[in-house]
């Protein structure tokens, strides 16, 4: 039971899922822009540096919306190949964030 003193968070967390090739990046740029916030990338191999071929991962130029607000991305490109990544490794990352 939560007392009086106790700091509920109550930020709103916007997942966007679906297929390859269906537009998602496009849209969470401008979803974050609209939200004030931030992307944190799920991909498993987006994480891995030099993994671009195979991975659609977004570029620098994508990373701004229509209305030219930069949109900070997370977790991409912080490992190298030969690094193990684990759920768990997500999630301690991402709940930092």
């Amino acid at each position: 039971m939560k007392g009086e003193g106790d700091i509920i968070n109550k930020q709103k967390l916007v997942a966007i899922v679906g297929p390859t090739a269906v537009g998602k990046t496009d849209i969470s740029v401008e979803v974050a822009a609209n939200l004030d916030g931030e992307i944190i990338s799920a991909d498993s191999m987006q994480v891995y540096r030099g993994m671009d071929i195979g991975t659609a991962k977004i570029q620098k130029h994508e990373m701004v919306s229509i209305n030219g607000k930069a949109i900070p991305h997370h977790l991409l490109d912080i490992l190298e190949p030969d690094e193990s990544f684990s759920v768990a490794d997500f999630q301690a990352l991402a709940r930092e964030l």
